[in-house]
């Protein structure tokens, strides 16, 4: 009877989506909260899901590295609240990339999904990314994260706090914080001093750093 209580329990949490009010926060506590939650798409091919291991906050007016630095435009205004809806923008004229918008309504937050580790079945996730040579590499990066999910222009301003939403982010338990590393953000031009990319050091989905072209580490090459 136990067994069959706690069987039901863990599925009730498997279940559950994140809470709104867990996003409506600081993006740098909300960035931590999202490592280890699962964010699972609708696709054409079948439902995917990855368990998030690699994130990073950004801010509005105080952070130049933010989309949202010189204040509100078409393009960001999923940045501006309410908490818990995606942002999907285009980048380099060829990925599209994805963040969980955070804080309240009219303060501008956010934390860009950068790798995920697959949860869901992994056949569904090679058929969406064929050139991917193992599991580790199917979402490993946030343009790679964006294409397992199907996550482009469509999917901008869903609510992923929404049951009925196609995009849903499923709300994990709370990662030990002995397991969360910190560094700088991945390919910025400014503040790129800040340690606000947080990363699950066990995990063999986690993205390579690339200094952007701001950071003395930059070397005019990639990779």
């Amino acid at each position: 009877m136990r067994a069959a209580v706690a069987g039901r329990a863990g599925r009730e949490r498997e279940l559950t989506l994140l809470d709104r009010g867990e996003l409506a926060i600081d993006p740098l506590p909300a960035a931590v909260r999202l490592l280890g939650c699962t964010l699972e798409s609708d696709t054409p091919e079948g439902t995917v899901a990855v368990r998030l291991v690699e994130v990073e906050a950004y801010r509005g007016a105080d952070d130049p590295a933010s989309h949202c630095f010189r204040g509100r435009t078409p393009r960001n205004t999923v940045m501006f609240g309410p908490a818990g809806h995606l942002y999907v923008y285009f980048v380099y004229g060829m990925h599209f990339c994805a963040n969980v918008s955070c804080l309240d309504v009219d303060e501008p937050g956010g934390v860009l999904m950068r790798a995920g580790e697959v949860v869901s079945d992994l056949a569904t996730a090679h058929v969406r990314r064929p050139t991917a040579r193992k599991a580790a590499d199917l979402a490993r990066g946030p343009a790679r994260l964006a294409s397992l999910l199907g996550l482009g222009r469509a999917q901008n301003g869903l609510d992923v706090t929404d049951p009925t939403s196609p995009v849903r982010l499923r709300a994990g338990e709370p990662v030990d914080p002995a397991d969360v590393r910190s560094g700088p953000r991945v390919g910025v031009a400014a503040a790129h001093e800040l340690p606000w990319r947080f990363w699950l050091d066990d995990s063999p989905a986690v993205s390579q750093y690339r200094p952007g072209r701001g950071d003395p580490r930059h070397t005019g090459r990639a990779g």
